[in-house]
Order: C-alpha cells, then sequence, then structure tokens
C-alpha cells in the first residue's frame, strides 16, 4: 500500500467519522470525542503514514501524552478510539496491522464522583416552589434522580417519553438505544406541575420536554447551572454536579436491593462491569449488613 500524504491522512479519518454517524450511530458528542482523538494520532505521526505506524510507534506516542499530563483514563479512551480507526481500516482499507492491539497505558487512580446520601438528595429538593422556572428545576431534578439518567438523555426528552400510566420514561441511551426506566411518585408530581406551565413558555416547533427561559430546548450547561444554584440555595456542603445525581441514584438502588443486574439495565450500560463502578457503598453500611446476616459474624454483647 502506498504512503498517505497529511491530507489522505485526513480524508480516513473523515471517512471513519460519517462511518461512525452513519452506519454505528453514535452521537455527536462521540463524534467529536473520536475526532479529538485522531487528530491527536494525525499530529503526533506526522509524515509517517498510518499503515506504516508500529507498536513501538503507539507506545512512543502514549509515553509522550503521559509525560505532558494525559491521565490512564484519558489514554485509555484514546487508545481505544486509535484502535477502533485501525480496525475500520482493516476492514475497508486493506491495512494488514492493527498497532494498537495489546497496548496498555499508566494506570490512574478512579476518581469516583460524590454521591449524595439520601438526606442531602431530600435537603437538595426541598427548595420552594414559586415561579416557572422553580417548578421545572424541581421536575428536572427530581427525574434526573429518580431515573438515574445522563445529563444529555434528560435534554433530549420529549413529553410523550412520559407514561404517567404506567410511571416510566422512554430514554435514549449511547449509541441511539431505547431503554425504558421506572420514575418515582415525587418525580411524576414534579413533571406534572410542570407541564401546566410548559405550554406557557413553549417556542412555536418546539418538541422538548424541558424548556430555557426563550421556550427552547434547554441546554446540558443550564441543567448543570441550575443544579449549581438549587444546591447552593440548599446549603449543601458539596460541589453537586449533574453526574452525582446518576451516581446518588445507582448507590442508593444498589444499598436498597443489591441487583446489580437491574441497576446496568436502568442506567443503561452495556457492561456490567460499567456499573461496577457505582458500587462503591459504604463500607460501614456493608459492615453493619455483615453484621446484622452471616452467621459467623454475630458478636457477642
Amino acid at each position: 500500500m502506498n504512503s498517505h500524504a497529511p491530507e489522505e491522512k485526513t480524508v480516513l479519518v473523515s471517512a471513519y467519522l460519517s462511518h461512525l454517524t452513519n452506519e454505528r450511530r453514535l452521537s455527536a458528542l462521540t463524534e467529536k470525542s473520536y475526532a479529538r482523538d485522531l487528530a491527536i494520532l494525525l499530529q503526533l505521526s506526522e509524515a509517517t503514514s498510518l499503515n506504516q505506524l508500529r507498536a513501538h510507534d503507539i507506545r512512543h506516542f502514549i509515553v509522550k501524552l503521559h509525560g505532558e499530563g494525559l491521565s490512564g483514563r484519558s489514554l485509555a479512551r484514546m487508545l481505544s478510539a486509535w484502535r477502533g480507526f485501525y480496525r475500520y481500516l482493516i476492514r475497508h482499507h486493506g491495512y494488514a496491522d492493527n498497532p494498537c492491539n495489546g497496548m496498555r497505558v499508566p494506570k490512574s487512580p478512579k476518581n469516583l464522583p460524590h454521591a449524595l446520601s439520601p438526606d442531602e438528595t431530600v435537603k437538595l429538593m426541598a427548595f420552594e416552589q414559586e415561579d416557572q422556572l422553580s417548578i421545572r428545576d424541581r421536575a428536572m431534578l427530581e427525574l434526573f434522580y429518580s431515573s438515574g439518567l445522563r445529563l444529555t438523555e434528560l435534554t433530549q426528552l420529549k413529553p410523550e417519553d412520559i407514561d404517567f400510566t404506567e410511571g416510566t420514561v422512554r430514554v435514549r441511551g449511547k449509541g441511539n438505544k431505547t431503554r425504558v426506566v421506572p420514575v418515582g411518585s415525587y418525580a411524576l408530581q414534579a413533571l406534572q406541575a410542570w407541564l401546566k406551565q410548559r405550554a406557557a413558555m413553549l417556542a412555536p416547533g418546539e418538541t422538548a420536554l424541558f424548556l430555557s427561559l426563550r421556550g427552547k430546548r434547554i441546554s446540558p450547561r443550564a441543567v448543570e447551572y441550575r443544579l449549581q444554584i438549587r444546591a447552593s440555595q440548599q446549603n449543601l456542603s458539596t460541589h453537586t454536579f449533574p453526574h452525582a445525581l446518576r451516581h446518588s441514584f445507582a448507590s442508593h438502588m444498589l444499598q436498597s436491593s443489591g441487583d446489580l443486574r437491574a441497576v446496568q439495565e436502568m442506567l443503561g450500560h452495556t457492561s456490567i462491569s460499567t456499573t461496577q463502578v457505582y458500587t462503591h457503598l459504604d463500607f460501614q453500611h456493608l459492615a453493619m449488613i455483615y453484621d446484622n446476616t452471616h452467621p459467623r459474624a454475630k458478636r457477642k454483647k
């Protein structure tokens, strides 16, 4: 195979990104992440053609990026993007080898998002509903926590995705996969209150469930901002970010049920190993269960 000039390498990347969007149905956000990671590969490889890169070249790139401060987690994501790109080149452009296969990256400590306690969650939701925005915010946060949604999933919802009879929400997750998740009674009540207000704010042609002040679909950044405002108003001592609500949902569900598979389905995880990240339950809670239930753990009083 002939060496590819820089512009030809760019064409290959563009073709792969189109493949991700049109055939694998990945989201625009995921495609943007892949584009960023592959741009780094092209920058590092410089004049070397893609089909001439070998394992030692990829290893050198990883070491260089790690030395510049990239974490093991970021490097693992980047390497995964490069590996997938080469699988595409092998399948569609006659490449013989994948130089990323078998490559490892430095490990980083797992920094899990903070999970609110049940009491903190109740406190977060206890702000006064005095106008349209506060009614909307309550509905957003209640649904967010009640169903363990991703931030983008929340903002993509439409009113018809909520089934008040069944008490469920239809969610479009990663890879455009749809799942149906239960919705709690507090969230359903908050949503009913919001839908009464929504019509007065709705811009012509808009279909989103949650709206901005202009009546258009609310942005993920705006949801994050509103959450920060509500957390501050309720005097929560920790920084409360959107993913913390999803993490709190998972942690509280696991503490109550212990059913990892059910939580995996509700979160929309393809692999249960991803769900296991959410299982850093409070050790004292686990120790208490162990002491109360295990025959050999009964302590003499």
